[in-house]
């Protein structure tokens, strides 16, 4: 399983269990919490009425008296109240009084006079000195039938005579109840998919980190020319490590790779220079001692352009980026480039054609290193042309990009090398008796192009000979 995956997963699950019971909690004290405040309400009421029912109480008309007539005409009296959204349109109270003894002597709905409800814990509660209330549901089996019962004492001095209940069905709070619970489910739901989403983003964050780093290590471990991603926090501190690390460990294998790389192409020419020497030590005619020592000279040429290659290509495959590109006009690069080859006592003449939707082409880039690549595939094909034969140098549009090709007519590339002529220190015998070049020209080319973020291929033509190509990417039109 992926680490994003992972962390999405165990971020939603934390979430999920800590709304889940957030919500619990929450919902869970809705219903006490309304019916508690309704019960202090009640409370408050039963003590009030108590007070206002004790005269006719102690009098002995508490069922017929003022008190009583003023409470059997509450249900008409009108009300057309707004409470928070809702409308009340009645009052809902039941007003009963015990004696004594627990048996109703006065009952507002006039259901239950003459009843002994002296078992029921508001009357009994009350009775002994106590705070006296219950809650009682008229259908066993439904909680919303349940009516909330509290009772406040009648005294004749300090001696309690009666009692008082004030009785109001929890229906009547049920809405405000039902209203909370959505509305704290629905902020809820809410805090969820925020919390889901913040979650979400980080592990995406975390997770495009995580894989740019990983990109970065893999493409280091190809071989291929990688940037570091940019990266933040303590990404960016393993990135720098691992930037540090890489060179470092790259540092040291590319010396030890160079001088086995230098060592070997330096043993032919040395031996050669070395087997010179020693007949020139000896007696022998002047134009063997001619021969011998062009061949030295020409041996210390070609030891002298391998290690001046070796050290341009060391450059190139040192680098990581073109850390000041300019923007190189393509048509001059070209006719700078064929500069070197137009004078060469070789003698191959050189064709150059360039499309009129080149002409006005740029390419962004080291103006030095990409006329040493051009001039080096040109160097390569005079060596390989025919005799007699051109080069061709041919500059057309490509998707996004500019395609340079030269092509000569020369013996073309055999099928196993066509996938190592890029390689260092490969090389091909010359036609006409030449000998094998150091093999670091393509490697050069190859590496050129890439870091200007393009390619370089090399196949055979059709008709005969060899066809190069090089493709870098167009430069950005120039901000107006």
């Amino acid at each position: 399983m992926r680490i994003g995956l992972r962390i999405l997963l165990g971020t939603f699950a934390i979430v999920a269990l800590a709304a889940l019971l957030l919500l619990r909690v929450f919902t869970q004290e809705v219903k006490p919490g309304v019916r508690q405040a309704m019960e202090d309400t009640l409370a408050d009421t039963a003590g009030v009425l108590a007070e206002l029912a004790t005269d006719d109480f102690l009098a002995g008309r508490i069922d017929d008296g003022a008190f009583a007539a003023r409470l059997r005409a509450l249900p008409d009296r009108p009300v057309d109240a707004d409470i928070w959204g809702f409308r009340k349109s009645g009052i809902a109270y039941r007003v009963y009084i015990t004696d004594a003894a627990g048996i109703v002597v006065f009952d507002s709905g006039g259901e239950d006079l003459g009843r002994d409800y002296s078992r029921w814990n508001d009357v009994h509660l009350t009775l002994r000195g106590r705070y006296g209330a219950r809650s009682t549901r008229s259908d066993p089996d439904d909680d919303a039938t349940s009516v909330m019962h509290v009772a406040a004492p009648i005294r004749d001095g300090n001696r309690i005579v009666g009692v008082l209940t004030v009785a109001k069905p929890n229906r009547t709070i049920a809405p405000f109840i039902a209203r909370s619970e959505a509305t704290i489910l629905r902020w809820g739901a809410v805090l969820v998919g925020v919390a889901l989403a913040i979650g979400l983003l980080s592990t995406w964050w975390l997770s495009r980190q995580l894989h740019a780093l990983r990109r970065y290590a893999d493409a280091v471990t190809a071989g291929e020319r990688a940037r570091m991603p940019r990266t933040a926090g303590e990404f960016a501190d393993l990135g720098r490590a691992l930037e540090t690390m890489r060179e470092r460990l790259e540092g040291r294998q590319y010396v030890e790779r160079y001088v086995h790389s230098l060592t070997h192409e330096l043993k032919a020419p040395l031996s050669a220079i070395r087997g010179a020497a020693e007949l020139l030590e000896t007696p022998l005619p002047d134009a063997e001692r001619r021969r011998f020592a062009a061949s030295v000279r020409a041996q210390g040429e070609r030891m002298t352009q391998a290690i001046d290659k070796l050290l341009a290509l060391a450059a190139v495959e040192h680098r990581r980026r073109i850390d000041q590109p300019e923007r190189v006009a393509l048509p001059g690069l070209v006719d700078a480039a064929l500069e070197s080859v137009r004078d060469d006592p070789r003698g191959v003449p050189v064709r150059l054609e360039i499309d009129p939707a080149c002409r006005s082409a740029h390419v962004d880039g080291d103006p030095f290193l990409l006329r040493q690549m051009l001039a080096n595939l040109v160097d390569n094909a005079c060596d390989f042309s025919a005799a007699g034969e051109a080069i061709e140098v041919a500059v057309a549009p490509g998707p996004g990009s500019v395609r340079i090709t030269v092509a000569d007519r020369g013996p073309g590339v055999p099928d196993y090398a066509l996938s190592r002529v890029f390689e260092r220190f490969y090389s091909l015998p010359r036609p006409r008796g030449g000998s094998r070049s150091s093999g670091i020209g393509l490697a050069f080319v190859a590496e050129v192009a890439a870091l200007h973020g393009g390619r370089a291929a090399l196949d055979n033509r059709a008709g005969g000979g060899a066809i190069a190509t090089i493709e870098l990417p167009l430069a950005s039109p120039p901000a107006s």
